[in-house]
């Protein structure tokens, strides 16, 4: 019995050993090392999330070169990706072994890496070559390792489309973009190689002294016993010389970890903005993640002073102020610009700039909507750049030319056709548009004749309504601030024409042919045309039906009254999804995440989970939020639901997990879902922090009983962006079962921009 006892004592004290262990552990772990680039490496549909090397918004981006993680090679080592979820623009592939078996581009099977967001290693199998990387701004450093027994080593360096040219230990040149822009390079190793060559038909001419075209490559050659090669470069969008520049300010040496240290510590600082505490690790883990991705994008492409624009084809100075681009704003107006309002005000008030300068390059004054580094590509559907400027404006930020950004976001809605995924000039369909106030469908049997609306992308009619009523108001909201009231109230008046598509006895937006008849033989789950987009886009009617952001309030109205409206959000997340998962996605690659008809991995639903609150019903968000963000953002590697578009999607998952969301970009409010974390504290732009504090906390206790906000008895389910900006504490007191009563009163719910007793009181459906 007392060998027993014994025996029981040890394992105690072992668990408890352990316990300890982890416990410092975590405490000794900083943010970045909460960062686990792998979550959703694996796709659950269309594309993968990629473990992205980089600095925090910066022009240098590196990503594995594999299609996602279940991919077995890597194709050669990247040195440039050039755009959200591009391939490298150029490649680098160490080799050993006979020349007749390399190519321009080695495949390599890899093994033992790891993806931190500022340092890369892997080792290349198939040859027994390790590899480590890490990346500055605009430079990167490669450190490579050979095995010193073989007769040589070599570095082979390939461009896609371009040229090449090299000198003693230096390789630079270009490779062609879209749009006539290009990406150059500049490459030194501190080993000068024996001999350095074009590299075609698997030989190397070193007679030649340049190569040029498709899949252009050159060649070094080291000489037998080479043990490690160290190679460091600059990239840039101006010229070779200005990469060279980037590479003598930015790696002055060949000290890897040295460059690894500076980007962790940048990491580090710039992750530290929201600090969080709690016994959830893995949320932790997702958070940070989370938070790292949102700083993928936009990117500054400011070289000592200088920029290419691809909207003009000229180099500019930016004139004391960093330029901006690569932003999908139909993603990320939602959530990523508003966090950004919150912690990085300043670059915020930078990359509007950036937009207003972009449209003032291009032929016509129109803001861009999908600025990318070869210029703005007219992606998607909607001109939410609006939303951007009246939100941030809305916030305080004055960092940009509100006048100048009224007149690009009007010419984008009322200059340029609305129709999706075109830059054309408005037609037939936007004059439709502006006399009858919807976008209209096609009429049964109807076949599509107006040469803006793209073959594949259709006219989207609901989509393209509801899109551009929102982006009138925000429209409306910018006049107004600049003392325009006769625009104000006329954008004002034409953003409640949402009710111009809404069908009354289905409740649901349902698209209109021009003669003004709902479509026929609708079934909201499955609409017409690929992605719905004969009537919707990306997703279905159930998840159009709740796209009135800036009029959450009017839409309770319209369904009913609030009893209705929480009716129809349960029923939303109980409907079957009504067809075998291969025959749904075969028409909807982008509506993934599913509960029920809802999808967590597409943008228009993220603000849906918190549209109870509107209802006096804040503890169903409160449940809903956590279920979705358990089921949905996982420690994993199918960790995120959908196409996570740089912040898109994460952004949702960075405010969801402190507590609060900005359901309406344009209103200066923040509507409260529950924190998931002990504390949360930011670090507010303006010097001050913000603390969200769940009293009673435990990863299980959901439900919010009680709040106080600066010490004030709050029964709002809603705080303001003013009081956030304030600093000061919001908190609750959390349980495991709902509060029912709490933040249940119509003086409780989020504001909304109403409807007047007079326009209440018209024939909406006209």
């Amino acid at each position: 019995m007392q060998q027993k006892n014994s025996s029981l004592r040890k394992i105690s004290l072992s668990l408890l050993s352990a316990a300890v262990s982890l416990t410092l552990a975590a405490q000794n772990k900083e943010a970045v090392d909460y960062v686990n680039p792998y979550i959703g490496n694996i796709s659950h549909l269309l594309v993968p999330t990629y473990p992205t090397v980089h600095l925090p918004n910066s022009l240098l981006r590196v990503c594995p070169n594999r299609e996602d993680y279940t991919g077995n090679q890597l194709a050669g080592l990247p040195l440039i990706v050039t755009s959200h979820r591009g391939r490298s623009a150029f490649n680098l592939s160490p080799y050993q072994g006979d020349l007749q078996q390399a190519d321009n581009v080695i495949h390599y099977g890899y093994d033992n890496e790891i993806v931190k967001p500022y340092y890369y290693k892997v080792d290349l199998d198939d040859y027994g070559i390790q590899v480590q990387y890490a990346p500055s701004h605009q430079s990167g450093i490669y450190e490579i390792d050979f095995k010193p027994e073989m007769p040589a080593a070599y570095l082979i360096f390939n461009t896609a489309n371009g040229r090449l040219e090299w000198q003693g230990n230096s390789i630079s040149g270009y490779q062609l973009l879209d749009n006539n822009t290009r990406v150059y390079i500049y490459l030194e190793t501190e080993t000068r190689p024996s001999r350095t060559g074009a590299w075609t038909e698997n030989r190397i001419n070193p007679s030649a002294t340049g190569v040029e075209g498709r899949n252009a490559a050159c060649i070094m050659q080291f000489p037998g016993g080479t043990k490690s090669l160290k190679a460091r470069y600059g990239v840039s969008f101006i010229s070779v010389e200005q990469a060279r520049n980037n590479l003598q300010r930015e790696i002055k040496n060949y000290d890897l970890q040295q460059t690894a240290q500076v980007g962790r510590a940048i990491w580090n600082q710039t992750l530290n903005k929201i600090q969080v505490s709690g016994l959830d690790e893995t949320a932790k883990t997702v958070f940070y993640t989370s938070l790292y991705r949102t700083y993928e994008r936009m990117i500054c492409i400011s070289e000592d002073g200088n920029y290419f624009s691809a909207y003009d084809g000229q180099v500019h100075d930016d004139l004391g102020r960093p330029f901006y681009t690569d932003d999908w704003i139909w993603d990320t107006y939602r959530a990523t610009h508003p966090l950004r309002v919150i912690i990085e005000p300043q670059m915020e008030n930078d990359m509007i700039h950036s937009y207003l300068v972009a449209a003032q390059q291009m032929p016509k004054l129109w803001m861009p909507n999908f600025p990318e580094v070869t210029g703005d590509s007219r992606r998607m559907n909607s001109n939410h750049g609006v939303a951007m400027v009246a939100d941030a404006y809305a916030k305080g930020l004055r960092g940009f030319d509100l006048a100048a950004a009224f007149r690009a976001c009007k010419g984008a809605i009322t200059e340029k056709t609305l129709a999706p995924w075109s830059s054309k000039p408005a037609g037939v369909l936007d004059k439709f548009y502006k006399d009858h106030g919807y976008f209209p469908s096609l009429a049964k049997g109807e076949t599509e004749t107006v040469p803006e609306v793209h073959s594949w992308e259709r006219r989207q009619p609901v989509a393209v309504t509801l899109g551009t009523v929102y982006d009138e108001w925000c429209l409306s909201l910018i006049a107004a601030a600049l003392g325009n009231k006769e625009e104000a109230a006329y954008f004002k008046e034409r953003s409640f024409n949402y009710r111009k598509i809404f069908h009354p006895e289905t409740k649901f937006f349902h698209p209109k042919d021009t003669l003004g008849n709902f479509m026929e033989d609708l079934d909201y789950r499955f609409p017409p045309g690929i992605g719905g987009r004969d009537a919707y886009d990306e997703s279905n009617g159930w998840v159009y039906r709740w796209d009135v952001p800036h009029n959450i309030g009017d839409l309770v109205q319209l369904m009913g009254g609030k009893q209705a409206f929480v009716n129809e959000l349960e029923r939303m997340y109980n409907t079957p999804l009504g067809k075998g998962r291969p025959d749904f996605h075969h028409i909807f690659g982008d509506h993934t995440g599913i509960v029920g008809q809802f999808s967590m991995g597409n943008e228009p639903s993220m603000h849906i989970p918190y549209l109870y609150n509107y209802a006096g019903e804040a503890w169903r968000t409160q449940k809903r939020v956590h279920n979705l963000l358990k089921q949905w953002f996982r420690n994993d590697l199918m960790g995120i639901p959908g196409d996570e578009d740089g912040g898109g999607l994460t952004s949702f998952v960075v405010f969801s997990q402190i507590g609060f969301y900005p359901v309406t970009p344009g209103l200066p409010m923040y509507v409260i879902g529950t924190p998931a974390f002990e504390t949360a504290v930011i670090q507010l732009g303006n010097g001050k922090t913000f603390e969200v504090v769940a009293y009673n906390y435990s990863p299980d206790n959901t439900f919010i009983q009680s709040a106080r906000l600066n010490g004030k008895v709050w029964n709002k389910s809603w705080f303001t962006h003013e009081e956030l900006m304030q600093g000061g504490r919001l908190e609750f007191v959390m349980g495991k079962h709902p509060n029912k009563q709490w933040a249940a009163g119509n003086d409780a719910i989020p504001p909304s921009f109403q409807l007047s007793a007079a326009q209440r009181s018209r024939d909406i459906y006209r």
